[in-house]
């Protein structure tokens, strides 16, 4: 009797558990996305000094982990989580999310408080980014992005490569170099956010509908690239 009593507390308190880590990583997740919320919205309040108009009015993707280093993105060591959209027929998709482990992140490695934001410029990037896992060789498949209002005529990130990576700390955007580094689905998250396992593909190509949770996210991603693609016009016409 006393063994039947203790093996249904057991399955009782593994029960709560169970729910609490859901509740945790569902909580982490939505953090995550509005965080990644407050990097747009700091992106497009430093036009001067940020992401060129053409760069976002030309990506295919964007993803954001906020809070790269602090979260314990280190050479050879722990990873950052974040969120990617991908734009579809339809607008932006819902949020898929990621994991970012591995590589070098040149003079930024130990430096605190870095959100990363990377631009999947082209359909070899997009259909990489949908594998659901990939890595970021280099050799014209990943560079530190151009930074300022207008992108310079001298760089070839609009023809050749596939996607341009930038840090953020204390304020100041900058192009960083993340060679090596791989980008592959977060499983935990996808399932705290969506209530079940959903494939990257389908996710990013529009096939998921976006969550509540998930609508600020959306809905900054948009206004972001419709704003830079506004002053891109308005700069063409002058």
């Amino acid at each position: 009797m006393k063994k039947t009593l203790t093996l249904l507390l057991m399955g009782i308190m593994g029960t709560f558990g169970t729910y609490a880590l859901a509740g945790s990583a569902r909580e982490d997740s939505v953090a995550r996305l509005n965080s990644s919320v407050d990097v747009i919205n700091a992106i497009m309040a430093t036009p001067d000094k940020g992401i060129p108009e053409e760069v976002l009015t030309n990506a295919k993707c964007i993803l954001v982990v906020p809070n790269m280093i602090k979260g314990g993105f280190v050479f050879g060591g722990k990873h950052g989580r974040g969120v990617a959209s991908c734009r579809t027929a339809e607008g932006w998709s819902a949020p898929a999310f990621v994991s970012v482990g591995g590589g070098s992140a040149g003079f930024q490695i130990g430096l605190e408080g870095v959100d990363l934001v990377m631009l999947v410029m082209n359909d070899k990037g997009l259909q990489q980014l949908l594998s659901s896992k990939f890595e970021l060789t280099g050799e014209g498949s990943v560079a530190a992005g151009p930074v300022g209002r207008h992108a310079s005529a001298g760089t070839d990130w609009k023809m050749t490569t596939e996607v341009l990576t930038y840090s953020r700390s204390k304020g100041v955007f900058a192009g960083l170099t993340l060679e090596g580094a791989v980008v592959e689905q977060d499983n935990d998250s996808t399932r705290a956010i969506y209530g079940e396992q959903m494939e990257f593909r389908n996710i990013l190509s529009g096939k998921v509908a976006t969550p509540k949770s998930a609508e600020p996210f959306i809905k900054a991603v948009a206004e972001a690239r419709e704003k830079a693609h506004i002053a891109e016009v308005r700069t063409d016409t002058k």
